[in-house]
């Protein structure tokens, strides 16, 4: 009973199967540890440049000098700035094309915006549906390296004539290491994928908000030539 049962231990005494498993889940876990660290910061910046957008925007200032702006900066401004500027570039072909139907433009306008909005969303959700994969198939993964672990240590005492804890313990513990890092690899995950899908959601909610409310400020200059104020 006076063997090393340390964590270190088992790993390395592990069978193969079992610990190319490990390998396996450590690697998934280091992955999606870096997803996460990378969406965290990446819903931080959003959110914070679509609030100083939507501040801007609501500060009083012209549409063409945010359009000017929104041009100018494509590749730093937000995604709510970008949406912004799809639906006035829209807009404003269609008034440089002497199209004055209301329905026509407001048509156009909104389906830029909307296909905008698709774009950004794709970017947004980057890495979720590997959070999600992570989080689910990484506990069976360690499970089948725990049973395969077990099946190993009951076949090496075929050939023991008397079978003591001691002759057994050390293959189940090897065995549900395997299940012990793959739950590591997979709460997180799961825990990040539900927090990252609702701030996703928000950030949604929020620009559709913004494209109906910025709709319905084009709908009141439609009659008018120049959109120099709200």
């Amino acid at each position: 009973m006076n063997q090393d049962l340390s964590i270190l231990n088992l790993v390395l005494n592990a069978s193969f199967v079992v610990q190319a498993v490990m390998l396996l889940l450590v690697f998934v876990s280091v992955s999606s540890w870096t997803a996460i660290f990378k969406k965290f910061f990446s819903l931080k910046r959003i959110q914070a440049l679509n609030d100083d957008f939507e501040r801007e925007f609501w500060s009083g200032t012209s549409l063409n000098d945010l359009f000017s702006t929104a041009a100018r900066n494509a590749r730093q401004s937000g995604p709510m700035e970008r949406i912004f500027a799809s639906g006035m570039r829209e807009y404003q072909k269609l008034r440089e094309r002497q199209i004055s139907d209301a329905g026509t433009l407001m048509d156009g306008a909104r389906r830029a915006m909307r296909a905008s909005f698709q774009r950004e969303m794709d970017v947004v959700e980057t890495h979720l549906s590997f959070l999600a994969s992570v989080g689910s198939v990484s506990p069976y993964v360690g499970l089948f390296g725990t049973v395969w672990g077990i099946m190993h240590a009951f076949t090496g005492l075929t050939a023991l004539q008397q079978v003591t804890l001691a002759t057994v313990a050390p293959g189940i513990a090897e065995a549900l290491v395997a299940t012990a890092i793959g739950l590591f690899a997979a709460i997180p995950a799961v825990v990040a994928y539900n927090r990252f899908a609702r701030d996703i959601d928000r950030v949604a909610i929020k620009m559709e908000s913004f494209i109906e409310e910025f709709s319905n400020i084009l709908q009141r200059n439609v009659g008018t030539r120049s959109t120099s104020g709200h």
